[in-house]
């Protein structure tokens, strides 16, 4: 169900002053014991009261038999009843004015349609009666910044969160596994966690509403987030705004890029878009830092809270093995990330230090010269961090022993002072613990200490891709604005190509000159109005693949073989689909060779239009050379993404191929961007092919498909 309209105050929920704890055994080991020592044991000291149906005492505290024995107006209630006394629970709550519950049971919208049903009724509840519901099928929360702590499995519980320890990471979950997890692996690294919020089935409190909680919070700097299910697109994507515009960051981990529904969708674009596609380019697009795995969730949490301006040069290598030179640089070709050479200014400051046989150059081997001299760390680091090609830095070295290996640390954050470009200090034999006085310094400067360097180089280089990203958002998004005056009324579902055409052309795309026949003598006067040669194109809204079935004719050489091919056109389509009413015959110019590309959008139904930008003609099945976008994708970076296809070197001239106007493919993918976000009716477009030709000669949509909602 939608999540609320209206943020509820959280902070009854997360730091209340009075709890109760309802649905209290006094069995030992029970969950509302568990859930008592938690609290207490995290130094809790705040108003405690305790319900339950056997009454009795713990601890010298009177467990009530009933919500109605509480005082009113409570902060917190912690509710222990299973599913099916859920609702009356609350109801009870609301009516002594509690203004925060924990909901842990389970039994509700994952179990379906009656599911559903139930969790819908105490949301409603809960919102009517002014209280913060967070759950049901949560484990609940960990606040590290009040010391309180709301669980019913014992654990050791995470510290409390100092002064000295500054900003921290906020981890926001659907899944309390994962939630804890990621939280206990940053913690294990020295980063400092504000909160570990388990949202589950999300009944009232979800995703919203605890990033713009986050959003005002001085504790929290980033929010690292899972996300099984966004259930109110634009409330999330406001609550993302907030935290970018508090200056915070949020990295994302949304699963689905394999969603099995994307085959079912009428166009190409659809298909090879998808939900998760079109979640991404609007996430990224509010300032979120998307990723694919929990270790990258991981890592770029705690590189994100460190170095909070994400780079866009190249990447720095500092290291002692050559060996590894080579393998970052096959490592981060996939990743597009790229090692510059090293500017001449910083060649000639380590010249004076480094042996002939140690070239000053980016990567930079030390070899075994940082044993006895490890202020060439230092050295290194500050010629890397100066390099104004150089966005980011990665000093990968082997584990030395103990007492060495705090000795390289400290070069490294020498190196460091005073500089703020991102950079990761890997010390490599993984399986090798760290001696605990390194990794104490390291936590308490802040520095990013991984063990592995591929998990560093892929950190670094999604970071450097979300910095790129921004950067092109910083010069404004494309405000082209069509002249759609001339675009015919749409009837709705999916119109035939000519109908298509028609669109893109009042858009001001350019298509093949022609028109629709319905007799053979009106295809007889386009052809020779236009000139032979010609192609001829049966057309109706049911001939989803007219090439399949015989309704696409080519290289229509003169009148004659006109006449013939229409009789031939027309027996192809009746022995495909017995029947079939035709609108008429598309009749067009023959159009030259061109590089065939695609160009299409499609409107999703949570996160709105999303491009897509590819080779085309059949190539965009077999390959799936495709990039996304955004509608309003500046010029410069739609450029930049066709520059990024697998299939670039095709557009810079191939094989005696002039090479394509790409500022006129930049332009077309543009005006369908604007075509999508001016008529909100058009629900996908599908322009496969659109031939791209060289200088002066710009594009041609040869085909269109355009579905109306």
């Amino acid at each position: 169900m939608p999540a609320m309209s209206n943020t509820p105050d959280l902070r009854p929920l997360l730091a209340p002053s009075s709890v109760a704890i309802v649905g209290l055994s006094t069995k030992p080991g029970s969950a509302g014991l568990v859930v008592l020592q938690n609290l207490l044991q995290a130094g809790y000291d705040g108003a405690l009261h305790l319900v339950g149906r056997s009454g009795g005492s713990v601890g010298g505290r009177t467990v009530h038999t009933s919500i109605a024995e509480l005082p009113p107006g409570l902060d917190l209630a912690i509710l222990l009843v299973p599913s099916d006394a859920v609702l009356d629970t609350l109801k009870a709550c609301v009516e002594r004015g509690v203004r925060g519950a924990v909901c842990f049971a389970s039994g509700f919208a994952e179990m379906g349609e009656e599911g559903r049903t139930r969790q819908q009724l105490i949301a409603e509840t809960a919102r009517a009666g002014g209280l913060a519901l967070l759950g049901p099928n949560t484990i609940g929360f960990f606040n590290s910044v009040a010391g309180f702590h709301v669980s019913m499995v014992e654990l050791v519980l995470p510290p409390k969160l100092r002064p000295e320890d500054g900003p921290a990471v906020a981890v926001v979950a659907q899944s309390g596994g994962i939630g804890v997890h990621v939280s206990a692996s940053l913690r294990a690294r020295g980063v400092p966690v504000s909160y570990v919020l388990t949202t589950g089935n999300e009944a009232q409190v979800g995703l919203s509403e605890t990033l713009s909680f986050l959003a005002d919070d001085p504790s929290t700097r980033t929010a690292v987030v899972y996300a099984e299910q966004i259930r109110s697109a634009p409330e999330v994507l406001a609550a993302f705004g907030r935290m970018h515009a508090a200056g915070k960051g949020v990295v994302l981990l949304h699963p689905g890029r394999s969603e099995g529904a994307q085959a079912a969708t009428s166009s190409h674009t659809g298909a090879l878009a998808g939900n998760h596609g079109a979640m991404r380019l609007a996430a990224e697009r509010a300032g979120v830092l998307v990723v694919d795995s929990l270790e990258e969730a991981i890592d770029l949490g705690q590189l994100m809270l460190r170095f909070p301006q994400p780079p866009v040069g190249g990447l720095g290598l500092i290291t002692a093995s050559g060996a590894l030179c080579g393998i970052a640089l096959d490592y981060l070709e996939p990743l597009n990330l790229e090692m510059p050479p090293m500017s001449a200014p910083q060649v000639e400051a380590l010249r004076e230090q480094l042996p002939a046989y140690t070239p000053p150059r980016n990567p930079l081997d030390l070899g075994t010269l940082i044993g006895p001299r490890p202020e060439l760390i230092t050295l290194g680091v500050v010629a890397e961090q100066d390099d104004p090609a150089i966005g980011s830095l990665l000093v990968s070295l082997p584990m030395p022993s103990p007492e060495i290996a705090p000795v390289w640390l400290d070069a490294h954050l020498l190196g460091m002072e005073g500089r703020t470009k991102p950079a990761i200090f890997v010390m490599q034999n993984e399986d090798t613990p760290l001696p605990p006085a390194m990794v104490e310094r390291a936590a308490r400067m802040g520095t990013v200490v991984m063990r592995s360097p591929e998990r560093a180089l892929r950190a670094l280089a999604t970071f450097t891709r979300f910095g790129r990203l921004r950067a092109e958002w910083h010069a404004g998004p494309s405000q082209m604005s069509l002249p759609l005056s001339a675009l015919p009324k749409l009837a709705g579902g999916t119109l035939p190509e000519w109908q298509g055409k028609q669109v893109l052309a009042a858009a001001g795309l350019a298509t093949p000159p022609g028109a629709l026949a319905r007799s053979l003598e009106e295809a007889l006067a386009t052809a020779a109005r236009i000139g032979y040669p010609v192609v001829m194109k049966a057309q109706a809204a049911a001939l989803a693949h007219k090439t399949e079935a015989g309704g696409v004719l080519l290289n229509i050489a003169d009148e004659a073989a006109l006449r013939q091919a229409w009789q031939r056109l027309h027996d192809n389509i009746a022995r495909h689909a017995p029947g079939m009413v035709l609108d008429g015959v598309l009749v067009e110019t023959m159009a030259a060779k061109g590089l065939e590309l695609v160009v299409g959008a499609v409107r999703d139904a949570q996160w709105g239009p999303v491009l897509m930008l590819g080779l085309g003609g059949i190539w965009v099945e077999a390959l799936g050379d495709v990039r996304l976008l955004s509608p309003d994708l500046p010029h410069a970076a739609i450029v930049a993404r066709l520059r990024s296809l697998k299939a670039a070197k095709l557009l810079q001239g191939f094989r005696g191929a002039p090479p394509v106007d790409l500022d006129a493919v930049a332009r077309a993918v543009a005006t369908i961007g604007a075509l999508m976000l001016q008529r909100p009716e058009i629900a996908e477009i599908d322009v496969n092919p659109l031939l791209a030709y060289g200088p002066e000669r710009g594009v041609l949509a040869l085909d269109a498909l355009v579905v109306v909602r």
